[in-house]
């Protein structure tokens, strides 16, 4: 028997203000999620590009403390916008003050209006696979030397993407968790490949949580996507966050 999936939501920092995002973490905590996610742009990256939006890994530092008991991360951290070590302090922090509920949702970068606003070189997406690929060796160097180091001694590095070649042949030498996308049967190809990864690189496969993030409207497929493989989907909101379709599939 397929075993259910455990929900999490991504709390979208745009459209919205600090309160709301507040007042959001705190119920998703209290409804008992298992994790509680923003992302990592400069800018809105759907509708209206003149909208409100707030910086991630601030937000993240906050959710710290408003929460008290699910996973927190970004979906994911673009390797682009921190130096690789301090990206490892700020994640080491970060833990610290959610008592270790901390992941590392790492990704290769891929809105180009954050580079080019922001002064980052944007390059090619080959480029951007290569920086990810050093920034995990660094980031993993630093973790190790930190003083204290993290509270959780196994700091989990999520890697966020879905391209076959590259992106999850990192996933199956580095990663212990997937980020992909559906529908369901996108979702059972990106299992399949990351697999074929496993064997390839003398990984277990079993070693590495697959999630999924997922519309509220998906809600419904649940176990279409459990059964593809996900052990883990992550359901995005934007504001006002209604979060009564997590509640109801958390309550089914």
């Amino acid at each position: 028997m397929t075993p259910p999936l455990r929900l999490g939501v991504q709390i979208q920092p745009q459209g919205t203000s600090v309160p709301t995002m507040r007042r959001a973490w705190r119920d998703a905590d209290a409804l008992g999620v298992d994790s509680i996610f923003t992302w990592d742009h400069f800018f809105p990256i759907w509708g209206d590009p003149d909208a409100t939006h707030f910086e991630g890994y601030s937000l993240l530092a906050a959710m710290a403390v408003e929460t008290r008991q699910a996973r927190i991360g970004a979906l994911v951290t673009c390797q682009s916008y921190r130096n690789a070590n301090l990206l490892a302090d700020l994640a080491r922090t970060i833990d610290h003050l959610s008592e270790g509920r901390f992941i590392l949702g790492l990704g290769a970068g891929w809105f180009e209006r954050d580079y080019d606003e922001y002064g980052y070189s944007f390059g090619t997406a080959g480029d951007r696979l290569r920086a990810l690929e050093q920034t995990i060796g660094v980031v993993k160097a630093r973790l190790e030397v930190l003083n204290p180091p993290p509270v959780n001694p196994n700091l989990p590095l999520l890697i966020g993407g879905g391209g076959e070649k590259v992106t999850l042949r990192i996933v199956a030498e580095h990663a212990d968790a997937l980020n992909t996308f559906g529908p369901p049967e996108n979702f059972a190809r990106k299992n399949r490949v990351l697999d074929e990864w496993c064997d390839r690189v003398g990984r277990d496969p079993g070693a590495i949580e697959r999630t999924v993030l997922i519309e509220a409207s998906d809600l419904h497929r649940l176990d279409d996507y459990a059964e593809a493989g996900a052990e883990l989907a992550i359901v995005m909101l934007a504001d006002p966050f209604d979060l009564d379709g997590v509640a109801g599939a958390l309550n089914a």
